[in-house]
């Protein structure tokens, strides 16, 4: 029997898929459910190829339950990007209309005759950072909607309101100077504000503890991403959990692409320029801005790439972006260092004795040399000449 492909359209209560050959012949479909009897009738239904592999559509998204599951029982699979699986339906017979056994084929297809596919591992500790740094991201958001509640209410109960920066103590402070409530009105107001600064309370609380929870992963994990100026331990952690394996990207190129600050070239004739990036890792390329924003708040290296930038004829959004470009390579270069760390002990970026980071934006001299933008391949060195 020759190598199967059975491609996966999954959702949340049912999975349909497709299995073809290396001719892309059908030899069976079916549309399953996900609970456990749907579960045994479609593996059975797939285990009836011996040469078999299972090509499942978003494997970090819609997918990863199902994909999960077929892993934990020993079944190789493979991650088909949503965006691949698309195009190939697009290009198809059947004027791309989207159902769920056109996407299974579709998928099926873009299994067989796409490489460098990811193959589905089961889950390990950076899912586990991944579900701690989301919900420390939710209480950031909560604590925000909160926050902003509180200043709604306050600007009917105090003349002018609060400022805009607000803290539980003096959201407290605020309240019990203000004006006695006169009406039901205005006694309600009252009440609604103090129950949402008990709600501060408790979320502040759950916000530190999530801080420190974080902060002893990234201890453990043996990361120094938080030494660096801009990164916090919830951003940290963002970076361990996504990138998992920072070899996975032969270059700091193609981090930078993978996470949205690599800028896509836009020319035209002779016209020669770059645009925007708005695709990539988003939860990523915030940490980044978040991390150049910081280091333009004070006297850091990275505000000085900053200036360099402005001196050359750029804008204030091009040196941003420029910096945050930078800052990936930055990014990259100390995951390496701290991977090559973990596993001998002795190496440096990219597991060569000796290499430094001290050409990075956050090192003690801003000598940076990396591009703004992704390279085809690496610079060219200059030969050494011998001394007489």
């Amino acid at each position: 029997m020759r190598r199967v492909v059975i491609g996966m359209d999954p959702h949340k209560r049912s999975a349909t898929i497709e299995a073809i050959d290396e001719r892309e012949r059908v030899l069976t479909q079916g549309r399953f459910g996900t609970d456990t009897e749907g579960y045994q009738q479609m593996l059975a239904a797939g285990r009836a190829f011996n040469d078999r592999v299972w090509a499942v559509e978003g494997c970090s998204g819609i997918g990863r339950h199902i994909a999960q599951r077929l892993v934990a029982d020993g079944e190789p699979v493979l991650d088909v990007p949503p965006k691949l699986s698309s195009r190939v339906r697009v290009f198809d017979t059947g004027q791309g209309r989207k159902t769920d056994p056109v996407d299974a084929h579709s998928v099926a297809v873009a299994g067989l005759r796409s490489r460098g596919l990811r193959t589905v591992t089961p889950d390990d500790v950076t899912a586990v950072v991944r579900l701690l740094v989301d919900r420390r991201d939710e209480l950031g958001r909560a604590r925000t909607d909160i926050i902003s509640r509180i200043h709604h209410l306050l600007l009917e109960l105090i003349p002018g309101g609060a400022k805009k920066f607000l803290t539980r103590g003096q959201a407290s402070y605020l309240l019990r100077t203000a004006p006695l409530p006169d009406g039901i009105v205005a006694q309600t107001r009252h009440d609604l504000a103090r129950e949402l600064i008990e709600e501060l309370t408790t979320t502040d609380a759950k916000i530190r503890a999530a801080d420190k929870q974080l902060r002893q992963f990234v201890t453990d994990h043996g990361s120094t991403l938080t030494e660096m100026h801009g990164i916090g331990p919830s951003g940290a952690a963002r970076l361990i959990g996504d990138i998992a394996d920072i070899h996975r990207f032969r270059t700091p190129a193609h981090f930078a692409s993978w996470n949205g600050t690599a800028p896509l070239e836009a020319s035209s004739g002779e016209q020669r320029r770059h645009r925007l990036s708005r695709a990539g890792n988003r939860r990523i390329n915030r940490v980044l801005h978040i991390m150049a924003i910081v280091q333009l708040r004070s006297d850091t290296p990275g505000r000085a790439y900053y200036r360099r930038r402005l001196a050359e004829g750029k804008t204030t959004m091009e040196a941003l972006r420029a910096l945050k470009r930078h800052l990936s390579d930055v990014v990259y270069k100390r995951m390496l260092h701290d991977a090559a760390t973990r596993g001998t002990g002795e190496t440096g970026p990219g597991g060569h004795s000796g290499a430094t980071l001290q050409s990075s934006a956050d090192g003690p001299t801003p000598t940076a040399t990396s591009s703004d933008k992704s390279q085809p391949g690496p610079a060219n060195r200059k030969p050494k000449t011998k001394s007489p």
